[in-house]
């Protein structure tokens, strides 16, 4: 696939994602695709033969690749944890909208039925362990850290699910600024008290 043939299918996809977050899964009718797209149906299914699975299958592969590049390499690659922990706060802030835009992989995973729990989970799991790696590097205990990655990962998602329900995103900014401070002042309740602990390292 060229470079443009991506770029169209990346734009296609973007869409096709816009539809799932705003109606579910099962309300993303086929008439709310095309009118999405741009594309006539004779057109969407020649980009997706097999329908609107595999639609949200690549959808979800699509998030995944971006999360990957973006966020979890960055977590356990990058020499600085501390680097890594800030980007993964920056570019969730930015994927999210700053708390405007639902998380798709969170919402499709409510559905008991879904035919995506492989990619779902993998979704969350990567997350969780690249998150715990760099925890872990910032020299935290292991079992800590991975306790930290879920309570993390978990609350980020709740923070975006009660932004959506009040109609107010400074709920997720507040939330994330909360996150920041639980990885980076390890003293539980003395930061204030402890002034090695407002270095966080």
């Amino acid at each position: 696939m060229t470079t443009s043939s991506r770029r169209g299918r990346d734009s296609v996809l973007q869409a096709i994602a816009e539809v799932f977050r705003r109606h579910g899964y099962e309300g993303a009718s086929l008439s709310r695709l095309t009118a999405a797209t741009g594309l006539g149906k004779g057109s969407l299914y020649n980009f997706f033969p097999h329908g609107k699975e595999q639609m949200a299958a690549e959808v979800l592969a699509h998030i995944q690749r971006w999360f990957e590049a973006e966020i979890f390499v960055p977590l356990k690659e990058t020499e600085d944890p501390w680097a890594g922990i800030e980007r993964m706060f920056w570019s969730t802030e930015q994927y999210f909208q700053s708390g405007q835009r639902i998380c798709l992989m969170g919402l499709m995973a409510l559905d008991e039925e879904t035919p995506f729990g492989t990619q779902i989970r993998a979704y969350f799991s990567d997350w969780q362990i690249a998150l715990a790696s760099a925890a872990h590097k910032s020299g935290k205990p292991q079992e800590e850290a991975n306790d930290l990655a879920e309570e993390i990962v978990s609350g980020i998602q709740g923070a975006l699910v009660l932004a959506h329900a009040q109609s107010d995103a400074g709920i997720f900014l507040r939330r994330m600024q909360s996150f920041r401070r639980r990885l980076a002042f390890p003293c539980g309740g003395l930061q204030s008290e402890t002034p090695g602990c407002l270095q966080g390292r």
